[in-house]
């Protein structure tokens, strides 16, 4: 293994770290739509990675494969996320399990980077990974709005009620 793959390594373990930790951080803030759609948005800029030549060689077997693998972990994701309603506002249920998920996750992604990085050039397969992250991410991106328009529509429905439970209604109304 070269140093260059071990600087990666360990810059991939920093940002799952930091992902973990911002993530975390913003269970504790009021979910919305902007919040849940803007993720998948922002991470499809990666696609411009490939313009750039060496990574073009990604087979076209080779993207349904990786987005194959995305969409089967973001199974795991969807399954442990969840709303809740607060007060007046909606937020993300804590999941004990995401964390380990996340983990689970960089693990498995850097003993796939092991095992398949003598097959691969490293840009084919940062490719084939992004490829795999945005498989993951959407889907579960596109749940959680799902899920999310669903646990808004209970809590504007307990709204409407309480508010109409409040209205004070004259006792003598003039015809």
């Amino acid at each position: 293994m070269t140093l260059y793959a071990i600087i990666f390594m360990i810059l991939a373990v920093f940002m799952a770290m930091f992902a973990l930790f911002v993530r975390m951080k913003a269970m504790k803030r009021p979910a919305n739509v902007k919040k849940i759609l803007i993720p998948p948005l922002a991470m499809s800029t990666g696609f411009l990675m490939f313009l750039y030549p060496p990574v073009r060689e990604i087979t076209s077997l080779e993207v349904i494969e990786a987005f194959a693998v995305g969409l089967l972990f973001s199974i795991i994701l969807i399954k442990t996320s969840s709303f809740e309603i607060r007060g007046k506002d909606i937020y993300m249920k804590r999941s004990k399990a995401f964390p380990f998920i996340l983990i689970g996750l960089l693990v498995i992604r850097l003993v796939f980077k092991l095992a398949l990085g003598i097959y691969f050039e490293y840009e084919v397969l940062a490719g084939m990974f992004f490829i795999l992250a945005f498989g993951m991410i959407l889907p579960w991106r596109i749940a959680m709005y799902v899920k999310f328009k669903e646990v808004e529509r209970q809590l504007n429905l307990f709204k409407s009620e309480t508010e109409r439970d409040w209205k004070v209604e004259p006792e003598n109304p003039t015809p």
